[in-house]
């Protein structure tokens, strides 16, 4: 039989789809073309719990590999794939399981908060996750004689413990190699150049301390696209990867989108493409898989960090 002729990649794409009964989720940070195909758009555990909740039996995650792993943990009756074994996290890469051990050996009663962006095996030693977007209230259900261990990023870390207030907090010296870019005097000469302009940042920021004073929010990846959908500000300046300035500007095309930097791209969301994609759906490749005891382990901190945020009344042990 012949193969079938496409009149483009996207046609591709949604044939595939529908032969796979599969559903695409793309992160902010991927390439336009792969937001543009994606079912759904958005920040990496608004996508896992989005995946929770899909009537698919496969699903393409298009993003790095904690992320598709967070989508294995809480779906593990669908096939999770993702488009290059290579799109790794140099964040999530700073911090070992056998750190977390050594930490806790130390300090046996002391609680591991674990960033999302960890590995599988990571969050699987650790007592509760959080986002970027509810660190702060993780931390403060956590009882205040309790010794922290916050891992991995140093700045979200930062921000939290000068939110909170908490002094008995380890921070890890774990940092994104994409938002240390972000530098403090770039962004007190675009405020000047921009004076109009609400700059948005992501707390991963390795200007985070230096320029709290300028942001008008520091929000994670999804609160940013949600913020400018409300505010009346004719510009913002961004400061976080470039890729999330697709979604803006095709939301918003009425906005003005500044990056603080064009150089704040991460070359491993950018490992996957369209075609590694089509590649995907047509060979069912990568496909992710869990261990079921790291699976088990590593769904507990998220479930309790679920429970702290839902409804306030959770407590990690």
């Amino acid at each position: 039989m012949p193969a079938e002729i496409y009149n483009s990649i996207q046609e591709e794409v949604l044939a595939l789809k529908k032969k796979r009964s599969a559903v695409i989720l793309a992160h902010n940070y991927q390439v336009g073309e792969i937001q543009d195909v994606a079912d759904f758009t958005g920040d990496s555990l608004g996508l896992a719990r989005k995946a929770q909740n899909l009537d698919a039996d496969v699903i393409v995650f298009s993003g790095v590999m904690f992320m598709a792993e967070t989508v294995g943990i809480l779906c593990p009756d669908k096939t999770v794939l993702i488009p290059d074994l290579d799109a790794g996290c140099s964040l999530a890469g700073m911090i070992t399981p056998e750190d977390v051990r050594e930490w806790k050996a130390e300090y046996p009663k002391g609680v591991v908060v674990a960033y999302v962006n960890t590995t599988a095996a990571v969050k699987a030693e650790s007592d509760i996750c959080c986002t970027s977007s509810n660190a702060v209230k993780i931390v403060e259900s956590i009882p205040k004689d309790k010794e922290i261990l916050f891992i991995p990023d140093f700045y979200l870390g930062t921000f939290v413990q000068e939110k909170t207030g908490r002094k008995n907090m380890t921070l890890w010296k774990g940092y994104c190699h994409v938002h240390v870019m972000i530098r403090p005097e770039r962004i007190a000469e675009l405020k000047k150049e921009h004076n109009k302009a609400e700059l948005i940042m992501h707390p991963e920021c390795g200007c985070l301390t230096k320029s709290m004073r300028y942001a008008d929010q520091i929000l994670s990846t999804e609160g940013m696209v949600q913020y400018v959908r409300g505010s009346h500000a004719p510009e913002f300046i961004v400061a976080t990867e470039t890729g999330i300035l697709h979604k803006m500007r095709k939301e918003n095309p009425e906005k003005n989108f500044i990056p603080v930097t064009d150089h704040a791209i991460c070359n491993y969301m950018k490992q996957n493409t369209l075609e590694k994609v089509v590649l995907s759906l047509e060979h069912m490749q990568y496909e992710i898989k869990v261990s079921d005891e790291i699976r088990r382990r590593a769904l507990q901190p998220i479930q309790r960090m679920l429970e702290v945020t839902s409804n306030g009344n959770g407590r990690p042990r």
